[in-house]
């Protein structure tokens, strides 16, 4: 392979997840970006992507591959924001390993973010999110399992990757009063349970299947449930759901919406921007501080609340490759989760 291939496969197979931790789900976001971006410049330079250079990749062609997600393939200035990220982190690894490319490794550090106005975030009506979670049908198998991921979700503020890379260990054992976290940057926390989510947890641990693997949640095939099956259950939920709670015709619920949910919640209830920044998981107060941007009448809610809750993707095919063959592989390899280290 040349230089390109044999460094993107070192950061993307060693350095990311031995070196700096990264979690799977942060590896295969990288490999993704890097998937459309060495298909991008293959494509304009004439170049079958196992072929390209650390020089092919200069400021000038990132520039244009972002300029291409964002006009062509419609993507949003935060993914764009997103994939120039995952870029410099390589270029920032190259620094070390390639010297001799030190002035384009510069130059492609120089590249600015995109600034963009910032929506204020959406959530639930405590209706509406009652509706949702009360939707899955309790006499199957997997409605018992959707509604154990719904309320989790929200009593957790789970990110979907959270939810879905949690292990039956997780779960504190026999009382299961509260759950271990292994979140963003991989820093654990642990939330105490409601009583009404450990009573739909236990419903479900007494008919999951005997899957060969240990995650909590499972699909119809006893695999993983990934954060796409998690996201496809939400919508069928939701969908239900607006029968009961029209409003949530005008909503788009995804998993971080279920999130915002429960901070807004917390937030309304408690009036303290570090309970919720503590409860989320989020390294700073700042991250936090977006669930402070709601209309005046909210901030009055929040400053007289006290009662807390009353809640019981395109895919490159058709081309035989070795640079792309190694960057579907990282991407599509199963979830593995090490142990923290036991002093």
């Amino acid at each position: 392979m040349t230089d390109l291939a044999n460094h993107l496969s070192l950061f993307l197979r060693e350095h990311l997840p031995r070196d700096r931790g990264a979690s799977r789900h942060t590896v295969d976001n990288y490999a993704h970006s890097f998937r459309l971006l060495v298909t991008f410049v293959a494509s304009e330079i004439g170049k079958r992507p196992h072929a390209l250079s650390i020089a092919d990749l200069d400021a000038p062609m990132i520039l244009r591959f972002l300029d291409h997600i964002e006009n062509d393939r419609g993507n949003k200035p935060r993914t764009r924001n997103a994939r120039l990220a995952a870029i410099k982190s390589f270029f920032r690894y190259l620094e070390w390993r390639a010297p001799d490319r030190l002035d384009l490794v510069k130059r492609v550090q120089a590249i600015p973010a995109k600034t963009y106005d910032k929506a204020l975030i959406d959530y639930l009506s405590r209706s509406e999110l009652q509706a949702i979670l009360d939707t899955p049908d309790r006499r199957t198998v997997g409605g018992l399992r959707d509604r154990a991921m719904l309320h989790l979700a929200y009593a957790g503020g789970l990110r979907a990757s959270e939810l879905v890379q949690l292990q039956v260990q997780d779960l504190e054992q026999p009382g299961m009063t509260d759950v271990r976290i292994l979140g963003k940057g991989r820093r654990e926390r642990v939330l105490p349970l409601w009583a009404e989510t450990r009573s739909v947890l236990r419903d479900w641990l007494a008919v999951r299947p005997d899957a060969s693997n240990t995650h909590l949640f499972v699909n119809a095939r006893h695999q993983p449930m990934s954060r796409h099956g998690f996201a496809n259950r939400l919508r069928v939920h939701v969908a239900k759901a607006t029968r009961r709670a029209p409003t949530l015709s005008s909503k788009t619920v995804t998993p971080h919406v279920m999130r915002h949910s429960c901070a807004m919640h917390i937030l309304e209830a408690t009036g303290d921007i570090r309970k919720v920044a503590l409860w989320l998981g989020h390294s700073s107060v700042q991250t936090t501080e977006m669930y402070l941007r709601v209309d005046p009448a909210e901030k009055l809610d929040v400053l007289h609340a006290s009662a807390p809750p009353a809640i019981r993707k395109g895919s490159f095919t058709g081309v035989s490759d070795r640079l792309i063959s190694m960057l579907s592989d990282v991407h599509s390899r199963p979830v593995t989760r090490s142990k923290p280290p036991t002093t």
